[in-house]
């Protein structure tokens, strides 16, 4: 039988008359052909389910901690407030102080969440997040000008973030003066990403030097915080959230295409120049908002996605959604530690004028995180 292989080739050339496909194609149909196949089974739909279900439970769990967190009321005289009792004092911090901050948290953060997993997706950049398009340090640096001016202040919400808006795009815009000759190259963009940031950054602490008077109301620009938000704040942010949030995840199907790669995008009959320069300005809207709106808030929009794609997969309709709830957990979880904390500094001389803010816990929590995914897996590419 050894010497005779002819009669075994011929019984399966019988058995499989279909001619031999490229290997590469076969391969990218048959993963793709079973991912749809698996994220249609009633068993996926109900683990897909209860993941949603438990992050549902976290925020609500976040937002509970964060309304009862604070150094102006204790846990029961919230309680208290919520079931109709407190003065018109306890009534007035609940929910006229905390209550808009708790929903600009969780609006800010869905912002962040959404806004990173468009922009790695977009790009096909792991450790790429809202600092590479230069729209972070735009509008941080629009709030900080629109201050140093005398033009806005944290006592005039809408002059603040109209002049975050404006720097946002601003940012944007330089980034794609620099690299829209590179035909929307990922890591021309990246490239030129940095470098635009790094020059916003560095005319920001040029304003500062100018006016260093100002140097304690934009601070929190610079770090990232959710003191003092009040509804005005969130009244302008979920006009400008909610339609770019759908327009993230009408975007999804394109996105997901762009992680398999540009050529297999097109293939697909994708126009992959505009799917990915509607990405961009998509994931460029939904920073400049939450900017806008909380400051710079470090290494959300980074990471966030990668905890998103690791629970509910690489499929964005699904794991866009999550990325939102995920950005809302945790800024909304991280307002509520920094509200603990400067609960308990409280009691010592240099705490009773110190407010830990969200953004320096991100900051620390995200550049660990950030460690720990650069060695996991330093050349990981999607």
């Amino acid at each position: 039988m050894t010497d005779s292989p002819h009669p075994v080739k011929n019984s399966d050339t019988s058995r499989h008359p279909k001619a031999p496909r490229n290997p590469k194609t076969s391969r990218n149909t048959d993963t793709s052909t079973a991912a749809t196949a698996a994220a249609v089974t009633p068993a996926s739909r109900g683990r897909t389910g209860r993941r949603f279900g438990v992050l549902v439970l976290l925020l609500l769990l976040a937002a509970g901690a964060s309304l009862l967190a604070g150094r102006a009321m204790s846990p029961g005289l919230v309680a208290e407030v919520l079931a109709g009792g407190g003065d018109a004092l306890d009534r007035h911090v609940l929910f006229q102080l905390r209550l808009p901050r708790l929903l600009v948290s969780l609006g800010a953060g869905a912002c962040l969440g959404a806004a990173g997993l468009v922009l790695q997706s977009a790009l096909r950049n792991p450790l790429a997040g809202p600092e590479v398009t230069g729209v972070t340090p735009g509008a941080v640096l629009g709030a900080v000008t629109a201050t140093g001016l005398g033009l806005a202040g944290w006592q005039s919400p809408f002059a603040v973030v109209v002049a975050a808006y404006a720097g946002g795009c601003a940012g944007a815009g330089l980034l794609w003066l620099l690299a829209g000759r590179g035909g929307g190259d990922p890591a021309r963009t990246v490239v030129h990403g940095v470098l635009v940031s790094a020059v916003l950054g560095g005319l920001t602490a040029m304003v500062l030097l100018v006016a260093p008077g100002e140097l304690g109301s934009v601070v929190q620009w610079l770090v990232g915080s959710t003191e003092g938000r009040v509804w005005e704040h969130w009244n302008l942010l979920w006009p400008w959230a909610l339609p770019w949030l759908l327009a993230a995840w009408l975007l999804s199907g394109p996105l997901t295409l762009l992680r398999c790669g540009d050529e297999l995008a097109a293939a697909a009959g994708l126009s992959v120049p505009r799917a990915r320069t509607l990405a961009l300005l998509c994931a460029v809207a939904l920073t400049a908002g939450a900017v806008a709106s909380v400051g710079a808030l470090g290494f959300v929009g980074l990471l966030v996605p990668h905890l998103a794609v690791a629970v509910f997969g690489a499929d964005l309709r699904l794991s866009l959604p999550g990325a939102a709830l995920l950005g809302a957990v945790v800024v909304c979880g991280a307002d509520a530690a920094a509200q603990a904390a400067s609960t308990l500094l409280a009691g010592t001389e240099a705490g009773e004028r110190l407010t830990l803010p969200v953004g320096a816990l991100t900051t620390c929590a995200g550049a660990v995180l950030l460690l720990l995914v650069v060695r996991r897996a330093p050349d990981r590419g999607f």
